[in-house]
């Protein structure tokens, strides 16, 4: 450390201070990689400062041999960073999956927070894991929040280093002196993710040029814009819309819901299903109740996911201003 301060500090520096509130307390989650260890670094500094009151959390996921050697020298280089308190927390990976490892490690941040104090945790994500992320939720087809990437923040989850590279933040390690792990798994070709970054990604920049990541990045920004204003729009439209019969049973007005826009009916339908407490219905069971909501012959149901069916009601011609209805009804088995 020392000398002139390099624009890609200042910047880390400037991002997190922006991201955070002036004396709120909060935890780096730090796995010894590059990336948290700069962001490790730039909260410290607001913390010799006073504008940030910082600890740390570190998750041993066990998956590798010798994980505790790698967290508790995270830990050790967090304190000396003068981050407190530092946790270090072993978890259970069910199966050897990206999807099982982030579920424990999001259960592990959940009992740092309780344990602490702290209000919210710090994640070290950058632009290149942004555009890393825009490309997997293009592989899903699964639609414009799909390609809208990680959030900044959701809840108690800040990302304030989406707009910096990978190169800013080695220079940052460099600059303070940090010797940062590297995790083998990165290199494991059975995660798609890491297809992506060292198969896909550079073939994309030897065609589209270098800035690709940016592009990809700055996508991730519009689209979420766009998703969360017609996701305000569709949770609009269903507080008008639903009709709750008992507690496990919602109807929409089939006529009201035809004169929505596409964009717009897609969500309320995605929304109802989920206000039910089944998991959101993807691009196949969403065309499946479009079909029953535009005349199919069929009445019904459709089945989603967590035990949640929906059928179409035919207009009541005895009662007189009835409409033909869409219910959505849990199953007996679900209702508790």
């Amino acid at each position: 450390m020392g000398g002139k301060l390099p624009p890609v500090v200042a910047a880390a520096r400037k991002a997190l201070s922006t991201a955070t509130e002036p004396g709120e307390f909060v935890l780096v989650a730090c796995s010894g990689g590059a990336d948290s260890l700069a962001l490790a670094a730039a909260a410290a500094f607001l913390n010799r400062k006073k504008s940030l009151r910082v600890g740390a959390v570190i998750i041993d996921h066990q998956m590798q041999q010798d994980s505790h050697v790698v967290a508790n020298r995270a830990a050790e280089q967090c304190t000396d960073l003068g981050l407190e308190p530092v946790l270090v927390l072993q978890v259970e990976v069910a199966n050897d999956s990206e999807e099982s490892a982030r579920n424990a490690r999001y259960a592990a941040f959940e009992q740092a927070l309780v344990m602490s104090g702290a209000t919210r945790i710090l994640l070290g994500h950058t632009l290149d894991d942004q555009a890393e992320q825009v490309l997997l939720g293009l592989a899903r087809g699964s639609g414009t929040l799909s390609l809208a990437g990680m959030p900044a923040v959701r809840g108690p989850y800040l990302r304030p280093f989406l707009s910096l590279d990978r190169t800013a933040i080695e220079q940052i390690c460099v600059h303070e002196a940090i010797d940062y792990w590297v995790d083998p798994t990165n290199a494991a070709p059975k995660y798609l993710r890491n297809k992506i970054r060292n198969q896909l990604m550079p073939v994309l920049k030897d065609v589209l040029g270098t800035t690709i990541p940016t592009s990809l990045a700055r996508t991730a920004i519009l689209a979420r814009r766009d998703a969360e204003y017609l996701d305000q729009l569709a949770a609009t439209q269903l507080a008008l819309l639903e009709k709750f019969t008992d507690p496990t049973t919602l109807v929409l007005s089939i006529p009201a819901l035809r004169e929505l826009p596409d964009a717009v009916r897609g969500r309320v339908l995605r929304a109802a299903v989920s206000k039910l407490g089944a998991p959101s219905p993807n691009f196949e069971r969403l065309e499946a109740l479009e079909t029953l909501l535009f005349g199919s012959k069929s009445a019904g149901p459709i089945q989603m996911d967590g035990n949640v069916q929906v059928f179409r009601i035919p207009k009541n011609r005895s009662i007189r201003g009835s409409v033909a209805m869409l219910k959505l009804t849990k199953n007996a088995s679900t209702r508790a």
